[in-house]
């Protein structure tokens, strides 16, 4: 039979067992501040994450319950009812369709002018330095600061004396007021990422200044143009107030259209209007499921030089 007897420790043994236990607390302490910090973090996200869909949820419960389950008080969140009528509804009507391919038109229409105006103004404003260049940047931003309604009164005017009111020419030059100030500034962030070196280069091979914006700048800066596209798309289908102003029944776009459709003087068909509405949504969420690693690298490149 054997026996253990513990040995007493030393000044210096005490010391390093001390530290040790310290450094263990201080490392459980620092794993339970980074497991508070995610568990907050992520707390966060689903709150701002349900805070955000639910619009989205509203409109779907809408557009899948009947009237009578739609004006019920109080509103159930969950409908107890549920129908597709709705949406299959949306096939008769032939109006609904003319005002979706308006949309399709006016918006594609804005969006490459916007990205073609913006690409030229972007290269000048980024690679020459010429007398009032400044004040034109400066400018263009402030042009982005009117208020919609007081473009629109004069828009409205310089249309009807040249006699574009209710065209689509009408539609898409004032979409393309406010989509292309910021258009141009986000594709002059991305000009000034590329390196003067790469143009002196170019120039010294030859290159004009038009065959290297088009052969060499623009596929670098690709993604900017991209993104900035899809921007204008964006604002150019989501428009009201210009489409519902400057457009008759035939030129309008699906905002005004909807609301004129669905929306009268003495009834509002919200079942209706929510299943439309959800609806032509579709083709701007598939636009930025299959772009948005061009927007993201458009509108981040032009803030790291």
């Amino acid at each position: 039979m054997t026996s253990t007897t513990s040995t007493p420790l030393s000044g210096t043994g005490r010391l390093k067992q001390s530290a040790t236990s310290a450094g263990n607390t201080s490392r459980r302490r620092i794993r339970k501040d980074l497991l508070r910090s995610r568990i907050a973090a992520w707390t966060a996200i689903l709150v701002i994450g349900a805070f955000g869909l639910l619009p989205v949820y509203w409109l779907l419960a809408t557009a899948l319950s009947s009237p009578e389950d739609a004006f019920q008080f109080p509103p159930k969140l969950i409908p107890t009812h549920i129908t597709f009528s709705n949406f299959t509804a949306l096939a008769d009507n032939d109006q609904l369709i003319k005002y979706m391919i308006n949309s399709l038109v006016v918006a594609s229409i804005t969006a490459v002018l916007s990205v073609v105006v913006a690409t030229y103004m972007g290269y000048s404003f980024s690679k020459f330095r010429y007398r009032g260049r400044r004040s034109l940047m400066h400018m263009v931003l402030a042009s982005q600061m009117f208020p919609q309604a007081l473009l629109l009164v004069t828009l409205y005017a310089v249309f009807s004396s040249f006699g574009l009111l209710n065209t689509y020419t009408a539609l898409v030059l004032s979409f393309t007021t406010f989509t292309m100030p910021l258009c141009v500034w986000m594709l002059k962030g991305i000009f000034d990422t590329i390196p003067d070196a790469l143009l002196e280069a170019a120039s010294i091979d030859g290159a004009s200044r038009w065959r290297t914006l088009h052969s060499i700048v623009a596929p670098l800066a690709a993604p900017g143009m991209i993104a900035a596209g899809l921007f204008a798309f964006v604002r150019g289908w989501n428009d009201f107030i210009f489409a519902v102003t400057l457009a008759d029944k035939e030129k309008q776009t699906l905002p005004p259209g909807l609301v004129s459709t669905y929306i009268g003087e003495f009834q509002a068909a919200w079942p209706e209007l929510m299943a439309a509405s959800l609806v032509v949504s579709i083709p701007v969420v598939v636009a930025f499921m299959f772009l948005q690693r061009y927007l993201v690298g458009g509108m981040t490149a032009g803030s790291v030089k």
